[in-house]
């Protein structure tokens, strides 16, 4: 039994070394997430002191306090040991390290203050748990490979800023509310310019629920864009997969005093350190996040207490000549308004300056007499910008003198000037925009232990004036509408309303534009009737709103095309909402809207009726009797239209040749010999019957050209040409016509027709009135009885073509045939042997005179032959 129970202790103690013995199958060595132990640092320089979290470099002569801040309860003593660097090939001397002993009661409660000798590059911090010589144990490793311990000093600081500056986009995002998925993005947006962070895009693609928990996600992953979830060591050391940081960083730690681009310092941290162990010691890196005087530690590796034990390296600020942060503005034309309630300064530049406390004591100082005025700043990520607020507790460190108001902003100020009171820096301030009350101020501050000055911001300190609306903004009534408003300034606006008619406030939607102290607004007129309005601007500093009269109006005409022929008194203008033209100006030449009826511009001695106006078309003719003007073609002019309501627009147009022009000389319209009616007006054309004509061209008629037969809505239509046969050249000038209306038009033709020469290229001149086309109904017996009294009988067909008859020209006492009429009889008064009159329904306006011979009267009547009554009007049924 005691054999047994000898084997059964034998394998779990075996079991437990070779757990002990081997890493954790799912522990992520990149992931930082392990609390470590706890050292104070604070630095002292020409007398004055900074915590750690304060100081981006070290320079020699620095007086460094240190301090592990372990619990009384710490059973395993660990050995603090400060190491100074100075470079890859040049081991440090002995004195360069120093052995602090953190279980020593003095030291736990005092520290241990050293010095930065002369020449060091670089200081690097050990704890190692307590053995036999360990001191001189970790002394041999670094001056035996100090290149090693050179890089992992580098590459903990900084590990250490590129994970501050995330864990800033963390904690800030997180303020937002998970649901609210606009503003998600907006505060995504700005903590990546300023941290100069790449969030994962596809977070925004995902449901709005789970937008917040992808960008706050555990691990470093959710601010990777590549797509496979790697770890923040995996993607920064992996070549195309690095898109971690957006573009190159600045700090005077990382490389001469800029920010250098991450190059996998944990990754590189972390393969440096596990290659160096020996037989009492294994290297864990340890990032430090600074607050205040601590440096709170973060593991990637439980630290072990058997052999090889861990030893935690912790970096501390290079040994280098500081460089200030490169601020800038980020739209250097943009202004800020001093007097609202929370005012961001848009700078960017140095994601530093929002990640850690580096920089510190920063102002806004503004120029002015008696020295200018000096406001705090405090750098917000999550504002995007520097956030002015109040001074701080505690008195800002001072210098011995200012830094030169004229130098470079990134010039060094002397580190060992030690004057009473913060700088106040006088700036050459740029150029304000004229006509505005905008002012400069210049951001001035600490970086570390040395003073320097930042970008130049533009501000406004008074609320804007003189507000009015720009000369060619035009308001529609039921539309929306883009206006620009003027003023000497504009940053401080709060909101801007439309004030109707109803004494309603409707806040409309503004933007900053381009222009200085002008905004650009959008306002709903959906519902606004044509009239005057104001708009009312709010302004941060300002009790009463300040109010901008304007007149909205329908909506203006909208011009397509002016047609302009040489030699035209008239212009025909093509658009929408044409009868708001009031006049057109051309040079010197006024033409107003033509009347229903305008003379021909070649035959002033016939009336013409023009195409009637409408809503798309517009003839404008110029005042009576007026000579054509001498405009030559191809001229390119300006047309300038005022309409009723006082808006003038422009249109281009150009002077196109001269329109075709004929006049008519004669027409000769045939009667046939077998009706026995006789047409009363000359220009009546039977529907039957040829109609030749001849024509006048004023200039010689080109063989191409049409003569354009139609009524006045062109549902009747034909074109004669020479090649067709019904156009003959008499000479160049002179043309026959012939045209046969039952052939082109059909029997339901009737109505006026008119004429126009078209040319070859397809202009069209002014139309002329040629004939009034009437049909014919056939009439064939008059039959009257003995007794004069009674009527007449008058047979034949097409009677519905009749409008009425009568005895007299006057139509005292009519038969009139109704619509629709089919009989074959009429019934009138006994007319004279002369024979009685006719209206014609397809021109009611002409007394034709009918002739037929009047024969006795049958024994009966037709049935369908009403006789007319003593009735004024007789009215005939069928």
């Amino acid at each position: 039994m005691m054999a047994k129970a000898f084997r059964r202790s034998r394998f779990l103690g075996a079991l437990a070394a070779t757990l002990l013995a081997c890493p954790l199958l799912h522990a992520d060595p990149a992931r930082f997430d392990l609390a470590g132990p706890k050292v104070d640092v604070h630095v002292t320089r020409s007398g004055k002191v900074l915590p750690i979290a304060q100081v981006p470099n070290l320079q020699p002569g620095d007086k460094i306090w240190l301090r592990a801040d372990l619990p009384p309860t710490q059973s395993v003593h660990y050995l603090l040991v400060a190491a100074f660097l100075r470079g890859t090939t040049n081991p440090p001397p002995d004195n360069w390290f120093f052995e602090i002993q953190t279980w020593n009661k003095k030291v736990r409660e005092e520290g241990v203050t050293i010095t930065v000798p002369a020449e060091a590059q670089q200081v690097i911090l050990f704890l190692a748990p307590e053995t036999g010589g360990d001191f001189s144990t970790l002394r041999s490793a670094v001056r035996g490979r100090p290149g090693i311990f050179v890089r992992a000093s580098q590459d903990l600081i900084e590990a250490g800023f590129e994970q501050a500056r995330i864990e800033t986009y963390l904690a800030a995002i997180r303020r937002v509310p998970p649901e609210d998925s606009k503003g998600l993005a907006e505060h995504s947006d700005l903590l990546s310019r300023t941290l100069n962070l790449k969030p994962n895009g596809d977070c925004f693609k995902r449901p709005v629920d789970m937008q917040a928990a992808c960008l706050t996600q555990a691990g470093n992953q959710s601010l990777l864009d590549d797509g496979h979830g790697q770890t923040v060591a995996d993607a920064l050391s992996s070549g195309a997969n690095s898109d971690f940081i957006a573009q190159a960083s600045y700090t005077q730690l990382a490389g001469a005093g800029t920010y250098s681009a991450y190059v996998g310092a944990i990754v590189d941290l972390i393969r440096i350190t596990s290659s160096l162990h020996t037989a009492k010691y294994q290297y864990i890196p340890a990032i430090a996040f600074p607050d205040g005087d601590a440096l709170n530690l973060r593991l990637n590796t439980p630290p072990s207490f058997n052999n090889p034990k861990s030893v935690i390296v912790i970096g501390l600020p290079a040994i280098q000549t500081s460089l200030p942060p490169p601020l800038r503005a980020s739209s250097p034309e943009s202004v800020s308004c001093l007097l609202k309630p929370a005012v961001v300064l848009p700078v960017e530049g140095a994601p530093l300056v929002y990640a850690t406390t580096l920089a510190h004591d920063l102002v806004l100082h503004i120029d002015g007499p008696n020295g200018g005025t000096d406001i705090p700043v405090k750098p917000d990520a999550f504002e995007g910008g520097l956030v002015l607020s109040h001074a701080p507790a505690r008195k800002p460190l001072s210098l011995e003198s200012n830094p030169d108001a004229n130098s470079d902003p990134g010039q060094n100020v002397n580190s060992n000037s030690t004057p009473e009171s913060q700088p106040a820096v006088a700036v050459s301030a740029p150029a304000a925009h004229q006509n505005t009350n905008t002012v400069t101020g210049t951001i001035t501050g600490f970086w570390g232990f040395d003073a320097f000055k930042g970008p130049t911001v533009q501000l406004q300190d008074t609320p804007g004036k003189d507000w009015k609306l720009a000369d060619d903004d035009v308001l529609i009534a039921g539309r929306e509408n883009h206006l620009m408003l003027s003023s000497t300034g504009t940053a401080c606006v709060d909101t801007i309303s439309l004030d109707t008619s109803a004494g309603k406030l409707v806040e409309t939607k503004w933007k900053p534009t381009g222009k200085p102290a002008a905004v650009d607004v959008t306002v709903s007129l959906k519902s606004i009737n044509p009239g005057a309005l104001h708009l009312a601007v709010k302004q941060f500093g300002d009790t009463k709103a300040s109010t901008v009269a304007a007149k909205t109006y329908s909506e203006p005409a909208r011009l397509a095309s002016l047609e302009l022929h040489a030699g035209d008194t008239t212009a025909d203008l093509t658009g929408s909402s044409l009868d708001q033209v009031q006049q057109i100006t051309i040079n010197d030449l006024t033409f107003t809207p033509a009347p229903p009826s305008t003379p021909s511009n070649q035959d002033t001695a016939t009336p013409t009726p023009a195409p009637p106006n409408s809503d798309t078309q517009l003839r404008l003719t110029l005042p009576p009797n007026s000579q054509a003007p001498k405009l030559r073609v191809g001229d390119h002019l300006t047309a300038s239209l005022s309409l009723k309501d006082g808006r003038t627009l422009t249109l281009p147009v150009t002077v196109s040749p001269p329109r075709p022009s004929v006049t008519l000389i004669s027409k000769n319209i045939g009667q046939s010999s077998t009706t026995p009616i006789h047409l009363a007006d000359e220009d009546d054309l039977p529907a039957d019957q040829q109609l030749t004509f001849s024509l006048k061209s004023v200039v010689p008629f080109p063989r191409s050209g049409k003569i354009e037969i139609a009524n006045a809505d062109e549902s009747l239509h034909t074109s004669l040409s020479v090649s067709s046969g019904n156009l003959v050249l008499q000479n160049p000038h002179t043309i026959l016509a012939t045209l046969d209306p039952l052939k082109d038009f059909g029997a339901s033709a009737f109505g006026p027709l008119r004429l126009r020469p078209v040319s070859p290229d397809g202009t069209t001149g002014d139309w002329l009135p040629l004939v009034t086309l009437v049909r014919l109904p056939t009439f064939k017996d008059l039959h009257c009885p003995a007794d004069t009294a009674q009527p007449c009988t008058v047979t034949g067909s097409s009677l519905y073509l009749v409008d009425s008859i009568a005895t007299d020209p006057a139509f005292t006492s009519p038969t009139t045939v109704p619509e629709g009429f089919v009989g074959t009889t009429l019934t009138l008064p006994r007319p004279a042997k002369s024979g009685f009159f006719l209206r014609l329904r397809d021109d009611p306006t002409a007394a034709n005179t009918v002739v037929l011979p009047i024969l006795p009267q049958a024994p009966t009547a037709a049935p369908n032959s009403p006789t007319a009554s003593a009735n004024p009007k007789t009215v005939l049924r069928n």
